[in-house]
């Protein structure tokens, strides 16, 4: 982004003082573009307020963006796109420790499989034809009940590249401040206008240097004496999202936590210590709390097995993934960025079911004597 856009945005935020309106931040001195709020509407009417909808003509235009610099960024970098299966039988988030949420299971002309929870193994995998690394932007999907924060169907845009997890942060800090670019120098005027505030975006790129960062153990240091803000499950620890707010607030609206417990994580995260007890993986805060995920993975069949019995892993189905550390060995580290939480911050908007242009929140469950949805 020029020097003379993040004046000019800077200047058009001199004595303005904002207010609260519909629970969010806005300058009361421009109108404020809302969603139509139909994401669980199965009437027919719905189809006319999002098609209306200046909000959603605003998403789309910020999904062309996001791709473009996606795209650009990642080939600046050396990476390649790959076209991915969007089914699989090796999913990242099996009945295990480690796992927060539960694979999607499907037929598919026959074939038992699941969709995918992630495109990282397919990364991984592809980081062998194309070692300078790969990319994807893809819907990924997930047993969750969708709330204000998540989705069970949501967008995903990740990557793999050599290197350990130092090079990881690296490459996310520049991807997610040339989006908050791209999108100042294409859709800056239209976001100033329709949300009030562009300020957060300039911040972000305005940031020189690396972002905050702190071991979790740090972190935890950080909030611990507000209850509420870490959840202790026997021998491992992780942040409630009130946890990953005060953080952010007490260190940096920009804030990347690293070296989680080992068995709040993953097995397929890289231990972060000779112990095993913490793993590296690094999770990059702000808006509405984490918003990448991301880690080293192990480099080694012998790493990965010990991970997979300590996380309770059936080895047997990941014996693909094991055999190709084994023949082909290979320092990676991958993330995911939930696209729909970014623009949640772009937007400063506080209910991520408002985001997708086309919504699979509350369909009926049987197949409907009506479809009324695209």
């Amino acid at each position: 982004m020029s020097s003379a856009t993040t004046r000019t945005f800077r200047q058009s935020r001199r004595g303005s003082s904002p207010s609260r309106q519909k629970g969010r931040h806005v300058n009361p001195t421009v109108t404020t573009v809302e969603p139509p709020a139909s994401w669980g509407s199965n009437d027919l009417e719905a189809l006319a307020r999002y098609l209306g909808s200046p909000w959603y003509r605003l998403v789309g235009d910020l999904h062309d963006i996001i791709h473009v610099t996606t795209l650009r960024y990642a080939s600046s970098r050396g990476l390649k796109n790959l076209f991915l299966p969007v089914t699989t039988r090796t999913v990242t988030c099996p009945t295990a420790l480690g796992s927060d949420s539960e694979p999607v299971p499907v037929t598919v002309s026959g074939v038992n499989t699941y969709l995918a929870d992630s495109m990282q193994f397919a990364l991984e995998y592809g980081c062998r034809v194309a070692p300078g690394g790969c990319y994807t932007i893809m819907p990924s999907f997930r047993g969750e009940k969708p709330d204000e924060t998540h989705l069970g169907q949501y967008t995903h845009s990740e990557a793999e590249l050599p290197g350990g997890m130092n090079t990881l942060i690296e490459y996310v800090t520049g991807y997610v401040q040339a989006l908050a670019g791209a999108i100042l120098d294409g859709a800056g005027d239209r976001l100033a206008q329709a949300r009030g505030d562009v300020s957060h975006l300039v911040r972000m790129v305005e940031t020189k240097g690396k972002f905050a960062e702190l071991t979790f153990d740090e972190a935890v240091c950080t909030v611990a004496d507000v209850d509420g803000t870490v959840r202790k499950e026997g021998e491992w620890r992780t942040f409630t999202r009130k946890g990953e707010r005060l953080l952010m607030q007490r260190v940096s609206e920009f804030v990347w936590v690293h070296h989680f417990d080992s068995l709040a994580v993953p097995f397929y995260q890289a231990f972060g210590d000779e112990s095993g007890a913490t793993a590296k993986s690094a999770d990059l805060y702000f808006g509405m709390g984490e918003v990448v995920g991301s880690g080293e993975r192990h480099a080694s069949a012998e790493e990965l097995r010990k991970s997979i019995a300590l996380h309770g892993v059936n080895e047997q189905e990941y014996t693909w993934y094991i055999r190709m550390k084994e023949e082909f060995p290979m320092l990676t580290s991958g993330f995911g960025m939930g696209v729909d939480r970014f623009l949640m911050w772009v937007l400063k908007h506080d209910d991520i079911r408002d985001i997708p242009l086309i919504s699979r929140t509350a369909e009926p469950k049987s197949w409907p004597a009506s479809v009324t949805r695209p």
